[in-house]
């Protein structure tokens, strides 16, 4: 119900009222909350979901939703509304390293000693935390970083699933000789081109364990550790190959997830919470969508890349901090799970206590499940491992994804990036 339909409704009973000629109860003002989000076909479901339900809750709060681009356009948005003191009540941000990018400290409200934060998971809590307080709480799951694949294509060519990157590339093969695309890509909204380099640091640590440690402390770059320029070999690799869809420079990430529902290609190299926006735009599709963990050198180290979800924050410069606080709570709640998968589906493991999923997942889920659960299975991105993240990765990977440039300038140039942003956040060694 909107904030104009509640006064509507308001006057109108009021009117009933006093012409029974019963004095009526004073109206309780409505206070308006804004919530920026991305404008991703997910999230806008599941948050239009949470703030519906919460409004139920509580019919003094109405809460409008704004959203914004993705990749570094949207970044730049935050940035200068929380430098600016512009930003909206709430706001919906990445965790991990790029939240301290944000100075939390100077910009943020923090959430430390809130009884809610006691149903969010540790592993959450660390990726929110800057200088010891708490910033933000979870929305949605755990994710994956991988492979998205069309289940009827791989039944089709007989395909098993590649534990290695050589494999990954025989399938490639096979799938280009029988007139599909093998890789789509989305260049258009550029972060969709990362993952072949962000999916891969699972492969990094079982080769490397202590690489996170010492590329923090300027001990090892991308450039000269033949492991992690991997990532960005790859990304060259299937260019040159020509196995991605002709318009990959101008294709969106909804044109990539409509290609792989409707099995135009066969691997869209994505992070699994694009499962809620297939569930959410193409339901009769979903079935027909599996993942794999992006496949490394050796078959003996195959796992999982790990992502914590998006969390919600409040900015130092809302007048309504105690609404807000209160938006937050039914968030990080079970009702606040259950919103969400009404709305999208559950895509993974939630980080509140109390929330399940439910039994019957959809494929891609089921198949990244088993990840979580085993041993060894999985491993944190670099960013929830290391603060240190250059803002231009974005950039250069559709370069190298496009030809345009290679693999080793392009890490060479994403170093001298990451030397900036270690320096700005004041680390020792850089």
């Amino acid at each position: 119900m909107t904030h104009a339909k509640r006064l509507s409704l308001l006057g109108c009973s009021s009117a009933i009222v006093l012409g029974l000629g019963i004095a009526a109860a004073p109206a309780q003002d409505v206070v308006e909350l804004s919530l920026l989000i991305d404008n991703s076909a997910d999230t806008v479901a599941f948050m239009e979901n949470l703030v519906a339900r919460f409004e139920e809750q509580n019919p003094n709060i109405d809460i409008e939703i704004e959203t914004r681009p993705g990749g570094g356009e949207g970044d730049n948005i935050v940035k200068t509304r929380l430098a600016t003191g512009q930003m909206n009540d709430i706001f919906l941000y990445n965790s991990g390293s790029l939240v301290q990018a944000l100075a939390p400290g100077q910009t943020m409200v923090p959430l430390t000693g809130q009884p809610f934060l006691d149903r969010v998971l540790d592993s959450f809590e660390a990726a929110v935390t800057v200088d010891g307080e708490v910033y933000g709480v979870p929305t949605q799951t755990a994710m994956g970083g991988g492979i998205l694949y069309n289940r009827s294509i791989y039944e089709e060519l007989g395909l098993e699933i590649p534990q290695t990157w050589e494999e990954f590339m025989a399938n490639n093969a096979t799938i280009a000789e029988a007139g599909y695309v093998p890789v789509i890509q989305t260049y258009r909204d550029t972060w969709t081109s990362q993952l072949f380099v962000l999916a891969d640091f699972y492969n990094v640590l079982a080769e490397e364990p202590d690489w996170a440690d010492r590329y923090t402390a300027n001990q090892v770059k991308y450039a000269d550790s033949p492991i992690a320029l991997k990532g960005f070999q790859h990304l060259a690799e299937v260019h040159e190959a020509g196995y991605l869809n002709e318009d990959f420079g101008a294709a969106t990430y909804d044109d990539g997830l409509r290609m792989l529902v409707n099995g135009e290609g066969a691997h869209y190299p994505m992070l699994t919470f694009a499962i809620a926006a297939i569930e959410a735009t193409y339901p009769d599709g979903v079935e027909d969508v599996g993942f794999f963990a992006q496949p490394g050198e050796s078959a003996d180290s195959n796992g999982l890349t790990t992502w914590m979800p998006a969390g919600l924050y409040i900015p130092q410069s809302t007048d309504h901090q105690e609404q807000a606080l209160a938006f937050l709570d039914f968030v990080a709640s079970v009702e606040g799970c259950d919103a969400i998968t009404e709305a999208v589906g559950a895509t993974g493991p939630y980080l509140i206590e109390g929330c399940e999923l439910p039994d019957d997942v959809v494929p891609a889920v089921a198949d990244m499940l088993p990840y979580f659960q085993q041993e060894d299975g999985s491993a944190p991105a670099l960013e929830f491992l290391s603060p240190v993240k250059g803002p231009t990765l974005e950039q250069l990977t559709v370069e190298v994804g496009s030809g345009i440039r290679s693999a080793a300038e392009a890490a060479a140039l994403y170093d001298q990036d990451v030397a900036r942003q270690a320096q700005q956040l004041g680390l020792e060694g850089w």
